[in-house]
C-alpha cells in the first residue's frame, strides 16, 4: 500500500539577490525540478547533515577500539565517573 502523501501546508519565505535567486534557478533546471522544489530538497539534505553532527560520529579504527573499551570498562574504574557516583545528587542534598 502506498504511503498517502502528506499535504503541504506551510511556507517559508526567503529574501534573496537577483543573482543567488538566478544561481538557485539555474540548478534547479540542471536537476529538472522547479525553484521551490529544488530549494526544499537542498535545504533538507543540509538539515539532516547539521542533525547529524550532533548526534552521530567516526572514529578511525583504533580509536573505535578504545571508544569501545572505555564504554565496556566498569564506571568504578573510571575516577571521574567513580566520584560523581558517590556523590549525593543535587535532589539528595
Amino acid at each position: 500500500m502506498a504511503a498517502l502523501k502528506e499535504a503541504k501546508s506551510e511556507r517559508i519565505e526567503v529574501r534573496l539577490t537577483p543573482r543567488t535567486k538566478h544561481i538557485l534557478q539555474e540548478a534547479a533546471t540542471s536537476t529538472h525540478t522547479d525553484l521551490s522544489e529544488f530549494v526544499l530538497q537542498s535545504s533538507l539534505v543540509e538539515a539532516e547533515i547539521a542533525l547529524s553532527r550532533r548526534t552521530r560520529f567516526v572514529l578511525e579504527d583504533t580509536n573505535w577500539d578504545k571508544f569501545v573499551e572505555l564504554l565496556d570498562r566498569p564506571a568504578t574504574e573510571i575516577p571521574a565517573l567513580r566520584k560523581l557516583m558517590t556523590q549525593p545528587s543535587a535532589l539528595e542534598r
